[in-house]
Order: C-alpha cells, then sequence, then structure tokens
C-alpha cells in the first residue's frame, strides 16, 4: 500500500501520493474526515491495481464455483454478504492485518457475536488460501480473526424437548424437529433428506446424499419415536424429499423454528442446539464416545470426546477414585 496524505483544497478532501516518481492527487467526494480516509484508501487500491490481477470478490467466486453443490459453498454465500462489501474490491496483497482489525470492531459495534465474526474471517482465510494453493495468487495475506469463543452450551433438558415437539408449528418444522433430535442432523442434512433414503425395512435414516464430500452425515438407526413421525409424514408425502411444503422442499425453516420456540416458552435455541441435545443425551446414558462420534459424523473421535465426554457420568471416574484418601468408618 503506498504512502499517501490527505489534506484540502479549495475546500474539498484530496489524496496526494507519489508513483514512478510522480505525484498524483484525487479530489474526494467526502464530506468528514472519517469519509475521506476510507475513500482515500479506496481510491489508492483501485489506483495501484494492476491489470488483470483477481480481486478477493472474484476469487471468492471462483472458490464457491470450485465448491458447487457442497454445503459450504451455500455457506459461503451467506458470509459473503457481510465479507465482500468490507473486503471484496482489495486485491488480496493489500488487506493488512490493521484492515481486519477495523472491520472486526465495526462488526462488534453492529452488535455481532464474536463467534459470527470468527466465521467471517476464517471464511476470508479460507478463500485466499485456496487460492494460493490453486495459484491464482502468489502469497495469501494473513487474516485476523478475533479468538474464537467457547462453544455455547445450551442444550434441551427432556422437558423442554418435550414443550418444543408439542408446540404449536407447522407440521414440516415438527418433523425437522424430531428429526434432529432423533439423529443429530444438522439442519441443512434434515431438510436435503429424501425419501429414497429413509429404509424403514431396515430401520435406517441415510442422512448423507452422496453427492461430493458432506459434512458429517451418518447413517443412523431409527428409533420409534422418529418412525412413528416419519411413518405419518410418508403416507402424505406429496414430494421426493422428507420435509416439504405444498408438495416442495422446504429451503429454510427459520422463521417457523424460531416461532415454535416462542410458542414453546424457550430461549436462545438454534436448530444446532437441538444436535447438541441429541449428543449430550447419549452420552449422559453412557454412551461410548466412538459411537456417539459415529452419529455425529466425527471423522476423529477425539472431536467427540473434547466437547462430550464431560457428560458421560463414567467421565474421570477411574481418575477420582484414586484420589480417595480416608476410608469410611462405619460406625454400628
Amino acid at each position: 500500500m503506498r504512502d499517501y496524505r490527505i489534506g484540502r483544497l479549495n475546500g474539498r478532501f484530496v489524496v496526494t501520493w507519489h508513483e514512478d516518481g510522480q505525484r498524483r492527487r484525487f479530489r474526494l467526494n467526502a464530506t468528514t474526515a472519517r469519509e475521506a480516509e476510507a475513500e482515500a484508501r479506496q481510491v489508492i487500491i483501485e489506483a495501484s491495481a494492476p491489470a488483470g490481477a483477481a480481486t478477493v470478490a472474484e476469487i471468492w467466486e471462483l472458490y464457491r464455483s470450485d465448491r458447487k453443490g457442497r454445503v459450504i459453498a451455500e455457506s459461503m454465500r451467506h458470509t459473503g454478504k457481510a465479507i465482500l462489501p468490507a473486503f471484496g474490491h482489495f486485491l488480496p496483497d493489500q488487506i493488512t492485518s490493521q484492515d481486519c482489525r477495523n472491520q472486526i470492531d465495526a462488526w462488534r459495534v453492529d452488535g455481532k457475536h464474536d463467534g459470527t465474526i470468527w466465521t467471517r474471517m476464517n471464511h476470508l482465510r479460507i478463500v485466499l488460501s485456496w487460492a494460493q494453493k490453486m495459484r491464482v495468487i502468489e502469497r495469501a495475506p494473513y487474516i485476523e480473526r478475533p479468538e474464537q469463543p467457547a462453544p455455547r452450551d445450551r442444550y434441551l433438558s427432556q422437558a423442554e424437548a418435550d414443550r418444543l415437539i408439542d408446540a404449536e408449528a407447522g407440521p414440516h418444522v415438527k418433523l425437522a424437529i424430531i428429526l434432529m433430535l432423533t439423529t443429530a442432523a444438522r439442519v441443512t442434512a434434515a431438510l436435503e433428506l429424501t425419501w429414497d433414503r429413509v429404509d424403514f425395512e431396515r430401520g435406517q435414516v441415510r442422512l448423507a446424499t452422496g453427492e461430493g464430500r458432506k459434512k458429517g452425515r451418518a447413517t443412523v438407526p431409527m428409533n420409534n419415536t422418529l418412525r412413528a413421525a416419519l411413518e405419518s409424514a410418508r403416507m402424505a408425502a406429496l414430494s421426493d424429499h422428507v420435509i416439504e411444503w405444498g408438495g416442495k422442499p422446504v429451503k429454510s425453516i427459520k422463521r417457523g423454528f424460531a416461532s415454535a420456540v416462542k410458542n414453546a416458552k424457550l430461549s436462545d435455541v438454534s436448530p444446532h442446539v437441538l444436535r447438541h441435545t441429541a449428543a449430550v443425551r447419549m452420552a449422559e446414558a453412557g454412551r461410548p464416545m466412538s459411537e456417539i462420534a459415529q452419529y455425529l459424523g466425527h471423522t476423529n473421535t477425539a472431536t467427540t470426546e473434547k466437547t462430550y465426554a464431560r457428560y458421560s457420568p463414567e467421565h474421570l471416574r477411574t481418575a477420582a477414585d484414586s484420589l480417595e484418601f480416608t476410608r469410611l468408618k462405619i460406625v454400628r
């Protein structure tokens, strides 16, 4: 990034810098010093961009195209709505740590949680690292992120789960809730489930679509709660998708789910809380971590143990027994 200076000329903000030994000056539209600083940086970036160089926005779309059909492509479409207005016009080597810090601060002022900010900045890092690997760019810049917050420890008690299942909601939302609670499926996997992957004879549900790599999708047994819900839905089905509305696949249950949570008089409950609840319930029942890992689609049991081992009644039991220092005397 070139050195530049912001000043005033005839009552207007201007930015001045040197390029190839020549002094250049550009009149800005800004009316405040803060606006002038932001506009000046944009002017310098555009003026110094080599012909044909790919911007972050162009690289972002290249990455999404390369990952077409995968969950990450859709996820990047959503995070791109926040990332690209802030960084899309940059060439990768023009992004500085200060740019990252400034944007992180701006999102915090807007009330965004550090978990959301971390995800956005991490997606930017993933895209630019991919661009370097594919030789679209020579080197990916360092993308600063906030410290990743600890996972939220919200899960439903039995009573809360019952209230959510019984809450007033559309039939497709109710079915999705039951599906997520009984299979530990992510909401995307639940919405993408088709009837050809529901095997009533074997009593299994295959969450993976078989199209490319899908994040953590397992084949899980069908318990009695889920079987009853699926058999009822199958008789009324009008499409190939298990979760449907008016004979068409459902792309999002965000509003319907929020309404069900409100009607159940619950708070701080997202679809991911249902997946977390399912895993906690299995851990509390003493199921092996390897078994829970298979349900969650984790390829490494250590990932499962890190989050869920503490919920197991046997967690650290042997270690606790080794810390017995006195013997209980029984008085008769």
